[in-house]
């Protein structure tokens, strides 16, 4: 519908990287402006009431903000929808876009833990939700709701993409057991629009902003990259 699109982002934010997935997956091409949160333009504090992104620019003056209804939007004006067709699937595939975000806020928990007992506590939540998303998903897969790909796919595509770094330095517990979701992270990760929603820098990107959070992970990740100097050195 629309000529030309520009997502306005920041380079970790799991929430552009939703509205990208959806542009990839429905192959609209779009120019993608980078932003720093921490010194925002006047242009965006002035397009952006809630001083976030992404914000999705639709015309000469006009901005979208907020995942949920850009991401919408994108799915009633462009190709084929994402979105199931049953009204009642539907609405529950909007649930399942909302657990999504749950879950990025227990990854917040997560990496925000000042120590080993409240890291242990928000782990324990997020298991708690996979564990639920393990007998809710498709058995079958490969995706959320059966072979086709859809708004909550892209929603947890980023969610996943945290414990991918996450990985490389903490033995985490989270998964352990749970075929069905691992089976479904395993194909979100292969998907060329979820790997392609995020530069190539990303996973170091992360860790540096990690390791400003001072945090019982920060101390992890610092501990991991102290001894991965050591061995290079050896």
């Amino acid at each position: 519908m629309t000529s030309s699109l520009t997502l306005i982002s920041h380079t970790l934010c799991p929430y552009v990287q939703r509205a990208a997935i959806v542009l990839s997956e429905k192959n609209v091409p779009f120019e993608r402006i980078y932003i720093d949160l921490a010194d925002k333009p006047d242009w965006f504090r002035a397009a952006s009431p809630l001083g976030k992104v992404p914000l999705l620019k639709v015309g000469e003056d006009t901005y979208l903000f907020e995942s949920a209804p850009i991401v919408e939007f994108l799915d009633e004006t462009e190709g084929k929808k994402l979105h199931p067709d049953d009204p009642v699937t539907r609405a529950q595939h909007r649930a399942y876009v909302e657990f999504a975000s749950q879950i990025l806020n227990g990854i917040g928990a997560l990496y925000n833990a000042k120590d080993e007992a409240a890291f242990k506590q928000a782990s324990n939540v997020l298991r708690s939700k996979f564990e639920h998303l393990e007998e809710t998903i498709s058995p079958v897969g490969p995706f959320f709701g059966g072979e086709h790909f859809s708004l909550v796919d892209a929603a947890f595509g980023p969610a996943f993409r945290y414990f991918d770094v996450f990985e490389e330095f903490v033995d985490l517990e989270i998964f352990d057991g749970l075929e069905t979701v691992v089976r479904w992270r395993k194909q979100l990760a292969a998907r060329a629009s979820v790997k392609g929603a995020v530069a190539g820098d990303y996973p170091e990107l992360l860790k540096v902003f990690l390791l400003k959070r001072q945090s019982w992970m920060s101390n992890l990740l610092a501990a991991h990259s102290d001894q991965t100097r050591l061995a290079a050195a050896e």
